[in-house]
């Protein structure tokens, strides 16, 4: 049990790695934005076959799984909107916006996108035996990116540098936790649910990436975004095709 803890803090631990290259240097608009779309490209791989594909093997219901997609997407859009709400509409803005919206949100809003994948990754243990390798690489590279755009934009507000680095540390830690527990409470999950939770977290990640991830790329990456997503599906699908 303890180890699923490790294995999402460890997926996690890119957060303060990308906060923290971003506050040491100075990283262009365009640089970001393709590196946000080489994430993007990375969690849809990872949507599509470590989470989508695994949950219809499971059980083999097209029912069960569209039902997921649709509880996570209408999940994370209802918390995503009620944050937004209270003023953490730009988190991950990168040109300093958070200055006028609300740090509590701002905070919230950075763990509820994390919280999905970190409950897969618990999940995976209890699925595989093990964690999944591809799907922790996936999680791990998309990090850099989301932390990347936000540090920028949190010291463009005003944010001091212990602070920010102190926010990722915090969603680290709460990362490590939903880890444990997705395997906590799956532990003893038939097929059917864990099939759910898992299209269930695909829902919310992809309404994720279109919400904060894919916008923001596409404003600072210009035409070679699309590139870079393929790039990172690319990449995330090796590594699924290897492990």
């Amino acid at each position: 049990m303890g180890g699923s803890f490790s294995w999402g803090l460890l997926a996690a631990s890119s957060l303060i790695i990308g906060g923290a290259v971003a506050l040491v240097w100075d990283v262009h608009e365009r640089v970001l934005g393709l590196v946000m779309a080489f994430g993007s490209g990375v969690l849809i791989s990872a949507v599509a076959f470590e989470l989508v594909e695994e949950a219809y093997n499971t059980t083999g219901e097209k029912g069960g799984v569209a039902g997921g997609l649709a509880a996570g997407c209408a999940v994370f859009f209802l918390g995503d909107w009620l944050i937004d709400r209270k003023g953490g509409a730009d988190r991950k803005d990168s040109n300093g916006k958070q200055a006028t919206g609300s740090p509590l949100a701002i905070v919230l809003g950075i763990v509820l996108d994390g919280i999905p994948e970190s409950i897969v990754l618990g999940l995976t243990i209890v699925v595989g035996g093990s964690v999944s390798t591809a799907y922790l690489a996936a999680v791990f590279i998309s990090n850099v990116p989301e932390a990347f755009a936000a540090s920028s934009g949190l010291e463009l507000a005003g944010w001091r540098k212990s602070r920010i680095l102190g926010l990722w540390v915090v969603v680290a830690l709460v990362s490590g936790l939903f880890s444990l527990l997705g395997f906590g409470v799956f532990d003893t999950a038939g097929p059917t649910e864990i099939a759910f939770v898992l299209s269930f977290a695909a829902g919310a990640i992809l309404t994720m990436l279109a919400d904060t991830m894919m916008p923001e790329a596409f404003a600072h990456g210009g035409k070679l975004v699309g590139v870079a997503t393929t790039l990172g599906f690319g990449v995330a699908f090796g590594l699924h095709a290897l492990g």
